[in-house]
């Protein structure tokens, strides 16, 4: 698992508690070394990876379980990723950071059961493509395309009209563009519906993490770019729709927990108990759609306008987006200046329509430095 301590991580420790034939053998964090090893502990985890280096002289190797291989870097990242013994790996790692994880699992033919939808924005043709050559499976965790991922299990590919990815809306939903200038990052963190880390909690209050998502749709389902759709649905309920062109429209619904598409992703094609939450059909509840509002949530716009035109668009989106979430975390600019850094960054960077890995990488960069010296 690339990312254990995150919240996608902390959700699959309940999955591994529920279903004893998941075995985990591999556990990766950044540098929260307490938590790997508390998890390390609860799972019998026979490799922990920190992937920082820096934090090697102040881990307590002691807290590690007897037996528990330890082991800091990038490189063990890669190697742990595409370890002989591992047939599924997690790929939970948040931003571009996971991308170099999940690369290496796609090489090695893994089923990758992938969170870290920054790899399909960033590199989405590259990792489709090798994915094909090496026989790696990829199976969507984001609720939406886990959604689609099923929904799609009801008919043929060349059947379908259009997918549409749902979206809470987030804390601003329903205001106007006007009132968002003054918001402060507690405001957008006080997501109403999921518990979700900081960057991604902000990317929803903008509307970026379904403008993520769209691009990443895009390439996961092999799908054009308007063919995929959003719709509001506060409710987080219906998690993604596939409209038919026989015009049936068939959904995915659960609760709001992660824990489900996560399982299912891990255990794929069986379907077994776990520790999801039910619905109580005997109460009474309501769901309900509404258009988004591109005017006050801007970002959203750029989701398409990447899916459209490939290339090193989504690495210029992803990078720009990081920084500026950042910023506004730290005060240094407001809330809607984060879609408009994004979109500079989109429109300013050295375009180049078919890159290699290392010319993304060089376009991440470039777009970081950017947006990190840029005045709004």
């Amino acid at each position: 698992m690339l990312g254990s301590t995150g919240s996608i991580g902390t959700s699959a420790c309940d999955v591994f508690a529920a279903r004893e034939e998941l075995i985990p053998l591999a556990f990766v964090a950044h540098r929260s070394w307490q938590t790997l090893a508390a998890q390390c502990r609860r799972h019998g985890v026979k490799i922990a990876v920190l992937a920082d280096e820096s934090v090697a002289a102040e881990v307590d190797r002691s807290a590690f379980p007897a037996g528990c291989e330890l082991r800091f870097g990038e490189q063990a990242v890669e190697e742990v990723a595409a370890h002989p013994d591992a047939d599924t790996v997690l790929s939970a790692i948040v931003g571009a950071a996971g991308l170099r994880g999940t690369w290496a699992a796609v090489e090695a033919g893994k089923r990758v059961a992938l969170a870290n939808k920054e790899t399909l924005v960033v590199a989405g043709p590259l990792v489709t493509a090798r994915a094909a050559e090496t026989g790696a499976e990829l199976l969507p965790v984001d609720s939406e395309h886990n959604a689609i991922y099923q929904a799609l299990l009801a008919g043929r590919r060349d059947q379908v009209r259009r997918v549409i990815l749902t979206a809470s809306g987030g804390p601003f939903r329903g205001r106007p563009a006007e009132s968002l200038h003054d918001v402060t990052p507690a405001d957008a963190l006080a997501h109403p519906t999921w518990d979700m880390g900081k960057r991604i909690t902000i990317d929803s209050a903008t509307m970026l993490n379904k403008a993520f998502e769209l691009i990443e749709a895009r390439w996961l389902f092999d799908l054009p770019a308007d063919r995929i759709d959003v719709t509001v649905h506060p409710q987080s309920v219906v998690h993604s729709f596939v409209e038919y062109v026989d015009g049936s429209v068939l959904a995915q619904l659960s609760p709001p927990d992660m824990k489900l598409p996560i399982q299912y992703a891990l255990t794929h094609p069986d379907r077994r108990p776990g520790p999801t939450a039910k619905f109580d059909w005997s109460r009474a509840f309501e769901l309900t759609f509404e258009p988004p509002d591109r005017t006050a949530f801007p970002g959203l716009n750029l989701g398409t306008r990447v899916a459209e035109r490939g290339g090193t668009a989504g690495a210029a989106l992803n990078a720009a987006d990081e920084v500026a979430v950042d910023r506004f975390l730290h005060g240094e600019i407001r809330f809607p200046d984060i879609a408009r850094l994004c979109e500079r960054a989109l429109e300013e960077h050295p375009f180049e329509a078919e890159p290699t890995l290392a010319g993304l990488m060089e376009v991440d960069r470039w777009a970081r430095a950017a947006t990190q010296s840029a005045i709004v």
